[in-house]
């Protein structure tokens, strides 16, 4: 079978310029092994960037592989709908054992941008069935450069104009706070008190945005500030939950407890589509009527709580436990900062951003056609690692469960490169 062949002339591919990519020898993934990805001629590279930011335990983990095969042997799928399975149950169970307190009602979806397009919807749904000055909470704060998806109230709260400026029409608007500026957060409060339905952020690190990191304190000064002036509080930890930031939810870092948690990416272990949105008793409450007052939520997905998808996130929770996952990270984490020093050394890198294990090393301003961060994911596959960018801006996230020996590599091929992308372009610019 030519693969090649068919996929550029089938396959239609996710933040892709595909007149670009028919150009390109496509990197065809046949297989996984650890922590490492397989290609159909069987070469081997470095996973560095967790196959999107969700493998967490490595691939073809024998724990997780053994509890989805045993769940295969029950029942593939059965609907939430008027239905309940036992894996749903006992993962909501885990779900709120783990999570900050209060977060006590799971509500399953399948993405990340549908688990934050339910917490917006569960926010304004519940202050008009409050009534009365409550109704007047219609509006939503985000921060400036945010991203929380690509469904249609996701890109509304999102703030990244590449991605969504050409949706504009069909969006709803918010109100844009500046990243890590309390200050101008409280402006927006004030100035629209009693309106705010729910002000939605990404914990610690804008991931899309390029790793753009929080300072330390903002996230528990945005939690008061919600507090003080009524609004809900929605924490999307699509991208920096599951230990992603040396925690297991980055929530955990400032002692904050939100009113709607998202998750989804590592929530199985990088294994299966799966998202939930975790609220309070509070909201859920407020959702609770006779049927004849119609204060359902009014909202769902077909494969809404697949039980394979809750059988391998179940089986990574019990490895989080067994491999002491969290613990054993800490130490790579210190490592990653001791090897991404010299990488902050090199003169076309203009900023390394790290929190825990995710990371965005930014490259000086070379012009887009270039695209230079491309080429530095393509020098990376010659040396045997996988890795994206966000525009110059090269991300690594590897799983959480590489070796050290392994990580120390993964650093070192992407150092090497940077410079490799960059030295004709760098002496050209330096000689003009």
């Amino acid at each position: 079978m030519d693969l090649i062949s068919f996929d550029h002339s089938h396959l239609w591919h996710p933040f892709t310029q595909q007149q670009g990519w028919v150009e390109e020898e496509p990197l065809v993934i046949e297989r996984a092994e650890g922590t490492d990805l397989i290609d159909v001629r069987g070469r081997r590279f470095i996973d560095g960037v967790s196959s999107l930011w969700c493998n967490v335990h490595g691939h073809r983990h024998p724990r997780i592989d053994a509890a989805v095969r045993e769940q295969l042997e029950r029942m593939a799928h059965s609907t939430l709908l008027g239905l309940s399975h036992p894996p749903a149950i006992e993962l909501a169970r885990r779900l709120v054992e783990i999570a900050p307190p209060g977060l006590t009602r799971v509500f399953y979806s399948d993405s990340g941008s549908t688990a934050a397009e339910i917490a917006l919807k569960m926010a304004f749904q519940y202050w008009q069935q409050q009534g009365g000055e409550a109704a007047r909470r219609v509006k939503f704060v985000s921060l400036k450069d945010a991203y929380h998806g690509d469904t249609i109230g996701s890109v509304s709260v999102g703030g990244i104009d590449l991605f969504h400026s050409m949706y504009r029409p069909l969006l709803f608007d918010t109100l844009k706070a500046e990243p890590g500026d309390a200050g101008d957060m409280e402006r927006l409060l004030a100035e629209n008190e009693g309106e705010v339905a729910a002000v939605i952020v990404e914990p610690l690190v804008q991931g899309a945005a390029g790793m753009l990191v929080q300072p330390p304190g903002y996230l528990r000064e945005v939690r008061d500030l919600c507090d003080r002036y009524g609004a809900l509080l929605v924490c999307d930890e699509v991208a920096v939950g599951f230990g992603r930031t040396g925690r297991m939810f980055a929530c955990e870092h400032e002692g904050v407890s939100p009113d709607f948690l998202c998750v989804a990416k590592g929530i199985t272990g990088g294994y299966l589509p799966l998202a939930a949105t975790l609220t309070t008793e509070r909201v859920y409450e407020g959702f609770l009527g006779h049927h004849h007052e119609f204060r359902t939520f009014f909202h769902g997905h077909t494969y809404t709580g697949n039980p394979l998808a809750c059988a391998a996130a179940i089986a990574s929770l019990d490895v989080f436990e067994e491999e002491r996952t969290l613990e054993r990270l800490q130490d790579k984490i210190a490592l990653l900062e001791r090897l991404l020093e010299p990488v902050a050394a090199l003169p076309v890198v203009s900023e390394v951003r790290q929190r825990g294990f995710m990371v965005g090393i930014e490259l000086t301003e070379f012009p887009v056609e270039l695209r230079m961060g491309h080429r530095v994911t393509l020098e990376a596959r010659r040396r045997g690692a996988v890795v994206r960018p966000l525009g110059d801006v090269v991300v690594l996230m590897p799983p959480l469960a590489i070796e050290q020996s392994a990580l120390e590599r993964l650093v070192g091929i992407v150092s090497d490169s940077i410079v490799a992308a960059t030295e004709p372009f760098a002496s050209g610019r330096e000689a003009a």
